[in-house]
């Protein structure tokens, strides 16, 4: 990415949940109609994070000059999803989508350990160096992850309220995956690739 400022990049990531959760909360008691159709707040919330999402995307692509796949993936399944919870003013696609996306990741995870491809480090090893047995064993851990988060939304969006459900989506599934992240440290720095000093000794890479 071009040279930005520093909140620039998860204003990018986070400005549309924002957006999404802000509209649904000034909204979710009350019912907008639009084109001769009533529309509740989650609709509407929909609605506008779909076009916030490209808008953000777009910027990225353009200060980047490049999308990862998880980026193209998630700006797919959000407008094939969120576009039939709109068209169809049915909440229950829009919230199956994040059930999609995580169980397609964990498939994808599992495909490459079980290919013995590192394609999670081909993704992230610039920012992450470490040996094959760490991209390995980070993979298996992201795989049950995302299943276990696959799990969660459906308990949830089904079981619960539909206020619970987005705030999981804003504040919960964020959360969890900071967890994640933080919780494999240890691994990170067993498994670091040692990088050379200045005076040409490996040093571990933390």
């Amino acid at each position: 990415m071009q040279t930005t400022k520093p909140w620039v990049k998860p204003a990018l990531e986070f400005g549309p949940l924002i957006l999404f959760f802000a509209v649904f909360m000034l909204y979710r008691n009350d019912s907008v109609m639009l084109g001769g159709r009533e529309y509740g707040g989650f609709i509407l919330a929909t609605l506008a994070f779909i076009p916030a999402l490209f808008l953000t995307t777009a910027i990225h692509w353009r200060l980047s000059g490049k999308l990862s796949p998880m980026q193209v993936a998630t700006l797919v399944l959000v407008t094939v999803f969120g576009g039939l919870s709109v068209w169809l003013n049915d909440p229950r696609f829009f919230k199956i989508k994040p059930t999609i996306i995580y169980v397609m990741f964990a498939a994808i995870l599992g495909a490459s350990l079980a290919l013995r491809r590192n394609w999670l480090g081909a993704v992230l090893s610039e920012a992450l160096p470490m040996d094959a047995e760490g991209w390995r064993k980070l993979t298996l851990r992201m795989a049950v992850f995302f299943l276990v988060l696959a799990v969660a939304n459906e308990v949830i969006w089904r079981n619960l309220s539909e206020s619970t459900w987005v705030y999981f989506k804003t504040f919960g599934l964020p959360v969890l995956l900071f967890a994640f992240l933080l919780g494999n440290a240890k691994l990170y720095r067993d498994h670091a690739l040692p990088v050379k000093g200045a005076e040409g000794d490996d040093i571990p890479k933390l």
